[in-house]
């Protein structure tokens, strides 16, 4: 009897120890509410979308449509418009392109050149003159964010066009109207925008593998994989997590967007935006925590509750 009585002992407890672990997990709404705490602590705009992948879709949207510059996370509609007329027989990856760096005004159609000062990566203007494929194009705008990969691809492609992709992705608010630096335009408010919603988007086919092609998509995601600047989304997240995503910035915009793959297998994707930022590097540490945040949350629920949270537009 008395074995009998310390085994039941032992089983009240493993149960009521289990019962409060599974009490302690965080619930949608409860990361929704932490990471608004957050951002109504910072001075500047935000916006987040995430969504999980798997079985069980949870999902949170803060200020979804709202619209922002978008930076270099334009250089992704780039890489998408390329995979595009690849796929459909227009250019190989193996194409090669004139480096140029002499590019037009969307304003007037004067002439404006990139400074390799302002630039992330120089190699590329070592090859003015000369032309290089299109697969190291892409590897260097989206990998390296160069300006000057960015800009050819896009006289190469055109930016109608690439909007125009995005139009039949259900992404329109992410518009490509221009190459960077194009300072005419800038200063009449031409410039290339995006909001959560559109990101999280493509970047949802992508993982899906129902961008342009499951071939396309996957080598986007490798490509996306190979990210040098990662100061944000991965910044505080364990080694063995992958993310494979795009970043942003200009002065006082920061973003990050893209797909983080689990070792156990499951994946998310999460946009994380913000402008008028007064001080940058608090805006960055607010960015890598809500990533942070809701990499907790996902490695928590292992499949459990799932619900769409939603504030803003």
């Amino acid at each position: 009897m008395r074995l009998l009585f310390l085994v039941f002992v032992a089983l009240m407890a493993f149960i009521c120890c289990t019962k409060k672990e599974k009490a302690s997990f965080m619930t949608l709404t409860e990361l929704e509410l932490q990471i608004l705490d957050s951002i109504h602590t910072h001075e500047g705009e935000f916006a987040l979308a995430f969504k999980m992948l798997d079985s069980v879709e949870s999902s949170i949207f803060i200020n979804k449509g709202k619209v922002f510059h978008a930076a270099s996370t334009m250089k992704t509609p780039v890489m998408i418009e390329a995979f595009r007329q690849i796929e459909n027989g227009k250019l190989t990856l193996d194409d090669s392109i004139l480096v140029v760096n002499q590019f037009k005004s969307i304003v007037d159609g004067s002439g404006y050149q990139l400074s390799l000062d302002d630039d992330s990566e120089p190699e590329l203007y070592q090859f003015l003159g000369e032309k290089q494929s299109i697969r190291k194009l892409i590897e260097l705008m989206i990998t390296q964010s160069s300006n000057l990969a960015n800009n050819v691809l896009i006289d190469h492609l055109g930016a109608d066009q690439i909007s125009q992709t995005m139009v039949s992705l259900e992404a329109g608010n992410m518009k490509v109207l221009r190459g960077v630096e194009d300072i005419k335009a800038f200063d009449q408010g031409l410039n290339n925008t995006t909001d959560a919603l559109s990101l999280l988007t493509i970047f949802e086919k992508m993982a899906r593998h129902q961008l342009v092609s499951v071939e396309a998509s996957q080598q986007m995601i490798d490509i996306l994989k190979r990210q040098k600047f990662n100061d944000v989304i991965p910044a505080l997240l364990p080694e063995e997590v992958i993310v494979a995503h795009k970043t942003g910035s200009i002065t006082g915009v920061h973003h990050d967007s893209g797909i983080i793959y689990l070792p156990d297998g499951r994946s998310y994707v999460l946009i994380l935006l913000s402008s008028d930022l007064p001080d940058f590097a608090l805006g960055t540490q607010l960015l890598q925590h809500i990533s942070k945040m809701v990499y907790q949350y996902v490695k928590e629920q292992g499949g459990g509750n799932g619900g769409t949270r939603e504030l803003g537009n």
